[in-house]
């Protein structure tokens, strides 16, 4: 890895320690040039017209995106946000009352209400799968809860926001496939910090986000489905006319491939922008970032334990680049905004975007240091010092 390379495409990595790469990375130079030009062509000539100058570039986006996490352009569904697309695939799954969603006691914030709403609306149940006692879920109960209970879909999220815990979702995706059961993947966090195969996962669904560890522009992101999922037929409860064809006064046909997630309305320099992150996170090469971002956020918690008042708060048999801590007396979002100030962007979760987990810890904010592999072991070094400071001081 040339990290001169890479810190030069990252000019503001000189200028101030970014450890916030689990709420949004330093975006490269190509991308922020591909994302600046194609505003620049609609500044000149219109945004639908721009838009069909750029028709090549929009579908080599779809190809960079399915190239980085397998499969094929036509199983790729463009959309703003990893959430936007969680939803559109939950909302496909035709529930009935009783139908059971199986998730995790680690998914995210966005998608427990999500399951909690359709519990309050459709009648469905909500389980939770235990955890092992490592940490994470419990991967043989996970699997005798699919056999036993048949769920209508097992949801579940990769890499938790909350903490640096990676579950063994291809486990649960081998689980799902010899059962015939839907599986949903949140890799918001995952994807662009280490290798993801949807297919090799067993995924039907598998949504995540540009601005995160894949460098990508903020307002893009992408959903990957399954060949298997499209052959069923599965619609979002909400489509519009890029998702499906009204082709008579009271007939609609769907989209043949994964466009029928999407909707028609698109910030397409944020399209351009995510191909371009996801072509660049390829040629870095994914398991040599994995590699760099693992051994970077271990240096983070050696060091950070050793702080007086700190606790590590990430607990799992694998786990990856999201660090988290919990101060005896300070709140972390004082934490947050003192080490800003100094030049260390961090950031900081509240006990209502992690109830249980936060609950099992007994603690009610956490300061989340994410470092990429454009990082350096000296601004680690430099971050840790700095919380040190402040931590002493106050």
């Amino acid at each position: 890895m040339d990290l001169d390379r890479l810190r030069a495409d990252t000019p503001s990595a000189s200028r101030h320690i970014h450890l916030n790469n689990a709420g949004a990375a330093l975006q490269p130079r190509p991308v922020v040039q591909a994302v600046v030009d194609h505003l620049r062509l609609e500044e000149e000539i219109g945004g639908y017209e721009a838009a069909d100058r750029a028709s090549a570039a929009i579908e080599d986006a779809y190809a960079a995106v399915a190239a980085l996490v397998g499969g094929s352009p036509s199983q790729i569904a463009m959309v703003e946000h990893a959430t936007a697309g969680f939803v559109a695939a939950l909302s496909s799954v035709p529930f009935r009352r009783g139908d059971l969603i199986l998730t995790t006691r680690h998914d995210y914030s966005s998608n427990q209400i999500q399951y909690l709403n359709l519990a309050d609306r459709l009648g469905v149940e909500v389980l939770r799968a235990p955890d092992g006692p490592e940490g994470g879920v419990d991967v043989g109960a996970m699997r005798d809860l699919v056999y036993r209970r048949r769920p209508r879909v097992v949801a579940m999220t990769h890499v938790p926001t909350n903490s640096g815990l990676v579950q063994d979702v291809a486990a649960v995706g081998e689980a799902c496939r010899e059962r015939d059961v839907l599986f949903l993947v949140d890799a918001c966090q995952s994807v662009g910090q280490m290798p993801v195969d949807a297919e090799s996962i067993g995924a039907d669904f598998l949504s995540a986000t540009g601005r995160k560890f894949l460098r990508g522009p903020r307002g893009s992101g992408f959903l990957w489905v399954s060949e298997r999922a499209l052959d069923a037929g599965l619609l979002p409860l909400f489509p519009d006319l890029r998702g499906a064809d009204w082709i008579g006064p009271d007939l609609l046909q769907p989209s043949p491939d994964a466009r029928r997630f999407e909707t028609w309305e698109f910030a397409w320099a944020l399209v351009i922008g995510l191909g371009v992150a996801a072509r660049y996170a390829r040629d870095v090469g994914l398991a040599a970032v994995h590699a760099r971002v693992v051994a970077l956020a271990e240096r983070l918690r050696a060091g950070l334990a050793e702080i007086g008042g700190l606790r590590v708060l990430d607990r799992g048999a694998e786990l990856c680049g999201i660090v988290t801590v919990a101060h005896v007396r300070l709140a972390a979002d004082g934490l947050r905004d003192r080490l800003r100030e100094a030049g260390v962007h961090t950031s900081w979760l509240s006990r209502e975007g992690a109830v249980i987990d936060f609950e099992e810890k007994e603690v009610e904010t956490a300061l989340r240091l994410s470092p990429h592999y454009y990082n350096t072991e000296d601004e680690i070094d430099r971050a840790m010092e700095t919380l040190a400071r402040l931590v002493s001081d106050a």
